[in-house]
């Protein structure tokens, strides 16, 4: 059995997820300060939830945008907080935000930090200023910029409802990437006979293995509008989370993987070779490798987001090297839009693309991006990051 971690290969076009859009550039009702009247819990969207994400100790100033339900809304990372209006006044006196090296306008550094435990935050880089208040346990949360101080510990700087604060490297750590998991074929220990040798292939209980662990961690399961979202400092996302996803449309996923992923309330993404799924079902062989029928993709669409590994290229020349290599623009372009076009009956949104094999060249990049597809993903082992190509 062998996972692939992936990375994406860049693509310039890039729609903005509906789902991390922020309430505060929405409604166009400008920020004001205010001050916390005592310690007071906040909540922000992460992932597809909104969650608890730690509090704000009692006299701190954040900018925050009122609304019509009993909370004030404000920045955080890359969505939008809640807070209870009940815990915040007027700013008092002639306290105000300070901000005298314009830290709050500079860029993000494409990089976050990873809580671990719930986290102190600090109003500066020293352990012994005033507590800002905690980031929960289990966030990723965008660094503005790191430094280090007399005893050289590092600090990261952040931003949370336009007020600067810091969090110590001791008590978080700097964010690695999010993998992107990678199988094609399942079958049972007994009846993999054909099969045992093939790196593709995962056993049943492996893959059920695997699984377990990352539940029993707490992982989240990724969707690619998500990882694309991360991918472009758009969402705010769990440091738990993971990407799995198959390639090919083997009928194998529908038996063995399906159920499994069901059972632990995972998602996970179905790149397909739309020229090979079938009219009908057919009887199950495991000597031979099947693609799943019309039905079959419909039945696994609660679990699986189909999106496209091509319609005609997820084949090899006789030097084994992948065909879409040696393919012109315009054949490459054809079939990835003709891809789109066949699973757009299962998924009227696809938008990335599975390279056959890994391998692609800039005549592939150029033609998925004309295609419409947002990224693409190969067989790299790494991790995806933001900012990466």
């Amino acid at each position: 059995m062998r996972m692939f971690a992936r990375i994406l290969a860049l693509l310039l076009l890039f729609t903005a997820l509906s789902a991390s859009a922020s309430l505060l550039s929405q409604q166009g009702v400008p920020a004001r300060y205010m001050q916390t009247t005592e310690d007071a819990d906040i909540w922000a969207q992460v992932g597809n939830q909104v969650v608890s994400v730690g509090n704000v100790r009692a006299g701190q100033i954040l900018a925050v945008v009122p609304t019509a339900a009993d909370y004030y809304e404000f920045n955080f990372g890359f969505a939008t907080g809640f807070i209870d209006k009940g815990h915040l006044g007027p700013v008092q006196g002639k306290q105000r935000v300070e901000d005298s090296l314009g830290d709050l306008h500079k860029p993000l550094s494409n990089q976050n930090l990873i809580t671990w435990k719930d986290t102190p935050i600090y109003d500066a880089p020293a352990v012994g200023s005033a507590p800002f208040g905690t980031l929960a346990n289990n966030l990723r949360y965008p660094i503005i910029s790191k430094l280090k101080d007399r005893l050289n510990q590092t600090w990261f700087q952040i931003r949370i409802g336009n007020r600067l604060a810091w969090v110590s490297s001791l008590d978080a750590q700097e964010d690695n990437g999010i993998p992107v998991l990678t199988y094609h074929h399942i079958l049972r220990d007994e009846e993999n006979t054909r099969f045992r040798h093939t790196s593709t292939t995962t056993s049943v209980r492996a893959f059920s293995n695997q699984m377990t662990w990352l539940r029993d961690q707490g992982y989240t399961t990724l969707s690619m509008y998500q990882l694309e979202g991360y991918l472009r400092n758009k969402v705010n996302l769990p440091a738990r989370a993971v990407a799995i996803t198959f390639d090919d449309g083997l009928k194998s996923v529908n038996r063995y993987a399906y159920p499994i992923l069901k059972q632990y309330g995972f998602h996970a993404t179905a790149f397909i070779i739309s020229s090979r799924i079938k009219r009908h079902p057919q009887k199950w062989a495991p000597k031979s490798l099947q693609f799943m029928s019309i039905s079959e993709l419909k039945q696994i669409q609660d679990v699986f987001d189909v999106q496209s590994h091509t319609h005609f290229l997820h084949r090899v020349d006789a030097e084994r090297h992948p065909i879409l290599l040696s393919r012109s623009y315009h054949n490459i372009l054809f079939d990835f839009a003709h891809s789109r076009r066949a699973l757009a009956q299962f998924n009227p949104h696809v938008l990335y693309l599975s390279y056959p094999f890994g391998g692609y060249n800039a005549k592939a990049v150029q033609a998925a991006n004309d295609a419409g597809f947002h990224l693409a993903v190969t067989t790299v082992r790494g991790k995806v990051k933001p900012g990466d190509n």
